[in-house]
């Protein structure tokens, strides 16, 4: 796990479906464009927060070039008509020491599949190997696969309100000393 950029997994979906959660890579450019292109208004409403259609070039640059030190970015990958295609992507970025931000997006064709579950164990087991003892999001309040996805997890949760978003807050336990 030391070589994050390399990172890889195969995992079964509820369905039985196959998924491959691997590290995001600059040559996904297209595969993040074509995944942006099948995703509904409300769900890059629940991501960004607004209404996102497009990204500039200098945007994009930004989702794909990760360090896999301050910032740790996945992507499940899934068989569609022959095609491997990006279902989803989960990340984290560092925002102190022991403590990340992460946001998750599952496109529209593959909810309900049990695609961010999996991709919230993958995140979660990298952040405690880092030595992470918190991840925090800031999730929509009508964004309620998110807010379930956090509860299931099984881990220490805190939820606040605040203004239009609610603050949420995973303890890691038995997270690894950095």
């Amino acid at each position: 796990m030391d070589d994050l950029a390399h990172y890889s997994a195969l995992e079964r979906l509820r369905d039985g479906g196959l998924l491959e959660i691997r590290a995001l890579r600059p040559e996904d450019r297209d595969g993040l464009l074509w995944a942006i292109d099948h995703a509904s208004e409300q769900s890059l409403y629940r991501r960004f927060f607004g209404a996102r259609r497009h990204f500039s070039d200098t945007e994009v640059a930004v989702f794909l070039n990760v360090d896999f030190e301050n910032q740790v970015a996945l992507v499940a990958v899934a068989d569609e008509a022959g095609e491997a295609r990006i279902a989803g992507g989960g990340r984290y970025v560092v925002t102190r020491p022991g403590q990340a931000e992460v946001a998750f997006t599952v496109i529209d064709a593959f909810q309900g599949r049990g695609v961010g579950a999996v991709l919230m164990r993958h995140v979660i087991a990298i952040a405690r190997r880092r030595g992470l003892g918190e991840l925090i999001a800031e999730v929509l309040p009508d964004n309620a696969p998110m807010l379930k996805l956090f509860e299931r997890c099984d881990l220490p949760l805190r939820r606040r309100r605040e203004g239009s978003v609610i603050h949420v807050s995973l303890q890691l336990p038995g997270a690894a000393p950095p």
